[in-house]
């Protein structure tokens, strides 16, 4: 008999997507969220339980038959926390879509509480961050003395309100990199450098993406940034824009934006999503100065999120698997890209100094 499990924030662009191809592939969710006008109409169309609770002290009885949650409703940086609580809990697993710093360092602190509940914890098991995350293992692998990572994507893949929001209250916020073990903060469009990920070198910012945190769990190396491809005349204008963003921090401001994103954005439809693909880059380094680089294509970075989070469902639910935090790599394996749709192969390339 197939163990229960549960989709939360499944009415949303992203929980929707995974919902109607869990339901394709002939599984059966437990639909959940805290909006019964957005969620029983799903449930009925997908003919699929639905459970209308929010993220909140009370939320662990509302899981109590129920053996691994997906996390899909945003931003993680409120709902996470109080999720991973009610798993711990209720002894259910917890999977999630993030992509935020912030959110990956309080579930890797979950570490101890996971393993006294016998339960694994992992974020992440989307776009944000499987493709980046398992090509930090690839290159660990390849190169266990490197000192330095970067890695970094290319993808014109359009955008969800979900993430929209989410990029709303990271705005004012800068940058981030791991020096020395540690994430510090740096001014954005501080970090810049020349970048081919896999079709065409281009001018690149560096970005506060959560392999930050996560490919130090995964690896071990002490020196982390993440990149993706930007016009010269664009990194300009984010260094003005950290220098001023503050205002954008502001209450009223951040409401009117986020009621701006419910209103104009809808998410990229299906065509879009089969016409760009993204392309994924990393570059680690060692002492000596020899240069590991590894590139990959995959699907279109939501379709990517839609088959990431159900294959790493489907693994929790079917396998064995310790308790504990884990990174999508470290729990699956750096092969774990190249298992989903639409993924290409590992490309590999060696410079050696002089």
């Amino acid at each position: 008999m197939q163990k229960k499990w549960l989709i939360y924030g499944a009415y949303g662009y992203t929980g929707e997507l995974i919902a109607r191809e869990a339901k394709k592939r002939g599984m059966r969710p437990v639909l959940a969220g805290r909006n019964p006008d957005k969620l029983k109409p799903l449930g009925e169309e997908l003919q699929l339980e639905t459970r209308v609770f929010p993220v909140g002290p009370a939320a662990a009885e509302s899981l109590s038959d129920i053996a691994l949650v997906l996390h899909c409703a945003g931003p993680f940086q409120k709902t996470s926390a109080p999720m991973i609580r009610a798993c711990l809990e209720a002894g259910a697993d917890y999977l999630d879509i993030t992509g935020e710093i912030s959110v990956f360092e309080h579930s890797f602190a979950q570490n101890a509480a996971a393993k006294e509940a016998d339960i694994t914890v992992c974020s992440g098991v989307g776009f944000d961050v499987i493709p980046t995350d398992c090509t930090a293992l690839k290159l660990k692998e390849l190169m266990p003395d490197a000192e330095s990572l970067s890695l970094g994507f290319d993808s014109n893949s359009g955008i969800s309100p979900g993430t929209f929001k989410t990029m709303i209250e990271g705005m004012g916020s800068g940058s981030a990199e791991r020096r020395d073990g540690q994430i510090i903060p740096v001014p954005l469009g501080s970090q810049r450098r020349m970048i081919d990920f896999g079709r065409g070198t281009r001018s690149s910012i560096g970005i506060p993406w959560g392999d930050v945190s996560t490919a130090f769990y995964t690896t071990g190396i002490p020196n982390i940034s993440a990149w993706i491809p930007m016009k010269k005349s664009r990194i300009l204008g984010a260094r003005i824009f950290s220098r001023t963003g503050s205002i954008l921090t502001l209450p009223f401001v951040q409401k009117t934006l986020k009621n701006w994103v419910e209103r104009r954005v809808s998410g990229p439809d299906e065509t879009l999503r089969a016409g760009a693909p993204a392309y994924i880059w990393g570059e680690a380094v060692n002492a000596e100065g020899v240069v590991q680089t590894v590139r990959i294509q995959t699907a279109n970075v939501y379709d990517v999120t839609v088959y990431g989070a159900l294959k790493a469902a489907s693994r929790l639910l079917d396998g064995d698997f310790p308790s504990g935090s884990f990174t999508p790599a470290a729990l699956f394996g750096a092969e774990l890209i190249e298992q989903l749709p639409g993924s290409g192969k590992f490309e590999v390339e060696t410079v050696y100094p002089g």
